[in-house]
């Protein structure tokens, strides 16, 4: 059982790398295979609408060949896939986007009866994690729960979300302009919350496992 996480953030270590690293150990815990890609380490752009994957005599894959190109051959044969993207802007980052656009638009289907290729039923994850604290981002999350819907659409089954809010974002912010944060409770929730949000991840990757038909 192959489980896969796609990571969104420019940044490796820290806090959507965590989780999805967390989430990737619930699943190691099922005895499953995992595997993380950092999106930013790859050279790659978003659709450019030449409708390859739309040609009634093509295989409905994206044309573009970059460096994406073999992990959207990965994705194709994985078992469930967990997305992280930190929120910028009140959505995911122009990397995950682009992803996305790339990943799913080639199985979306212009018939009402059968909107999508995908050859099988696929479990997925959401981390989203955020500076914000949820009573902030509780307006926007219209814009990030139609990235879940897409993936039901696609892939057929109900998506599993995590929210992480109130992320500590410096190492240290005496060298950062932040003075809308508060520094002593973004603290606080680093060390109270965040440990009960890596459970929650470790959780999701453990039950996206068990749960895989």
């Amino acid at each position: 059982m192959k489980i896969i996480a796609i990571n969104g953030s420019p940044r490796k270590n820290w806090n959507t790398a965590t989780l999805l690293q967390k989430a990737l150990d619930g699943a190691d815990s099922q005895n499953a295979e995992t595997e993380m890609f950092h999106l930013y380490e790859l050279k790659y752009r978003g659709c450019v609408s030449c409708f390859g994957c739309k040609r009634k005599d093509g295989d409905h894959t994206c044309a573009l060949q970059d460096d994406l190109t073999p992990v959207l051959e990965k994705l194709k044969n994985a078992d469930a896939i967990i997305f992280g993207s930190p929120i910028y802007f009140m959505s995911v980052t122009s990397g995950m986007s682009s992803f996305l656009e790339r990943f799913l638009y080639p199985y979306i289907k212009y018939d009402l009866e059968c909107p999508s290729l995908f050859s099988k039923k696929m479990l997925t994850g959401f981390i989203y994690t955020m500076g914000s604290t949820e009573e902030w981002i509780e307006p926007f999350k219209a814009n990030l729960n139609h990235f879940d819907r897409f993936l039901e659409m696609v892939f057929g089954e109900k998506t599993m979300s995590l929210y992480s809010y109130n992320t500590y974002q410096y190492s240290d912010y005496n060298k950062y302009e932040s003075s809308m944060f508060n520094e002593k409770e973004k603290a606080k929730c680093r060390k109270e919350q965040f440990p009960l949000d890596c459970q929650s991840a470790f959780d999701l990757g453990a039950t996206l496992t068990k749960n895989v038909k």
